[in-house]
């Protein structure tokens, strides 16, 4: 027989995950919207100011905007700064608390803040953050038992995902890929969050509007069989590049702790003056890298741009990253690999004039290569890149370039970049408690 109480237990459950789906999606929504309106200021500067004058301004505005953020951060709640992934995968595991009273406001209106000032940065990590954040209240309100609570700090999660790239799916694979050691796996747990990232992603497109995030259009018909093989050194490179790119971020991270103890804010000091000089001068450089992606998509700067983008970019995103302002990874790997893809098909099609080559399908391609490499979720890869371009024509150079991806990050040693930031967060932690007892 079935039972009554479990039933009505699970529709409680549900329910609650479809409360924090509505709830992401609003904040969710509303969070990129405000990211959207801000980021307009240096075309209002450009309005007011020219020349050396714009620069400057420019300049001192993106880097007051980063120590005012670190600052606060550091100040009320440490574990705000950068993605929040980590903490949540850690709060999972036990090892972390999400305050969820301290990271909700500083996460919303300093990502805001952050994100908005021109720094290379995605809005995808503090919407998860964001998430779980609103996940952790809900439970506490609705007085969820503690086994339960970390099902829907992941369907908070979810919903944050969901809500920042439009993605569902993806968004319920993430969770089950990138979080398979956290994640309690039941059918009850999966369920709620399915229903979190749906909910989320109704809710932000009422917001927002309805489009895919980075809606693509491909020139041409598509891939044809022999230019497969292409795809294949693709995802090697990226892979490559992936390994790099998560190292980077960890050296940088590592750079920004020891200048400031040594000079505080020096670091974030630093890199928003560089940034919002860049912000004036060379504004592909910089930001998160959304709108360059749908510029490309009709407008390839060509061959030597791309591969100066992919330096300045690089460098761009470990620094912005490791200045500890809230801001995610996902949207700065998204616009470096475009740049790397594109560069790759300019150069297939210059070899092979004749053989229909769309470097744009090379770029859509490398975004979820590059993402593999770095997050160690393949699946996630390809789904997440043909949810946010709707070109599933090309789920098959995907799966090809991020499999070759994944496996090439796997055999040069490279790790998962949140699991690498948990645990480098960790030791921090570490860290601080001996150094408490050896002052006491």
């Amino acid at each position: 027989m079935s039972n009554p109480d479990g039933r009505y237990a699970d529709a409680v459950y549900f329910f609650i995950a479809l409360v924090i789906g509505i709830a992401v999606g609003v904040v969710g929504g509303y969070f990129h919207q405000l990211i959207d309106w801000l980021s307009q200021w240096p075309q209002w500067l450009g309005g007011q100011l020219q020349g050396a004058a714009r620069i400057a301004v420019g300049a001192l505005v993106t880097m007051s905007v980063a120590v005012f953020c670190v600052f606060i951060v550091k100040r009320f709640a440490p574990e705000a700064g950068g993605s929040g992934v980590q903490e949540i995968e850690g709060a999972m595991e036990g090892k972390r608390v999400v305050r969820w009273r301290r990271v909700l406001p500083i996460k919303f209106f300093c990502g805001v803040l952050s994100i908005s000032s021109g720094l290379v940065l995605g809005r995808e990590g503090p919407t998860i953050h964001i998430g779980a954040a609103i996940a952790a209240g809900l439970s506490e309100k609705f007085r969820v038992l503690v086994q339960e609570r970390k099902g829907l700090l992941a369907a908070g999660a979810g919903a944050g995902l969901a809500c920042a790239f439009n993605a569902p799916v993806a968004s319920m694979v993430f969770v089950a890929e990138e979080m398979r050691r956290q994640f309690p796996f039941s059918f009850r747990n999966y369920v709620a969050v399915g229903l979190a990232c749906v909910m989320a992603t109704v809710m932000t497109e009422w917001v927002g509007g309805v489009a895919p995030d980075l809606s693509m259009t491909l020139h041409g018909e598509g891939v044809s069989l022999p230019l497969l093989l292409a795809f294949i050194p693709l995802g090697v490179l990226l892979g490559a590049l992936g390994v790099l790119l998560n190292r980077g971020l960890l050296g940088a991270a590592q750079l920004a702790a020891l200048c400031h103890a040594r000079v505080p804010y020096a670091f974030p000091a630093v890199v928003g003056l560089v940034v919002g000089a860049l912000l004036m001068v060379f504004p592909m450089a910089v930001t998160g890298g959304e709108h360059m992606i749908q510029r490309f998509n009709f407008d390839s700067p060509g061959l030597w741009m791309l591969l100066l983008l992919v330096v300045v970019r690089f460098f761009t995103s470990t620094a912005s990253y490791a200045s500890g302002v809230p801001g995610g990874i996902f949207a700065p790997i998204l616009a470096l690999a475009m740049c790397v893809g594109l560069a790759c098909g300019t150069m297939v099609e210059i070899l092979f004039p004749h053989a229909g080559v769309d470097p744009v399908a090379f770029g859509i391609a490398a975004m979820g290569g590059l993402f593999t490499a770095s997050v160690h979720a393949p699946t996630v890869g390809i789904i997440l890149v043909a949810e946010l371009t709707g070109t599933y024509q090309l789920l098959l150079p995907l799966a090809i370039t991020c499999l070759c991806a994944h496996i090439c990050a796997k055999w040069l040693g490279g790790r998962p970049i949140y699991e690498a930031l948990l645990e480098r967060t960790l030791e921090q932690d570490r860290l601080k408690v001996a150094g408490a007892q050896t002052g006491q």
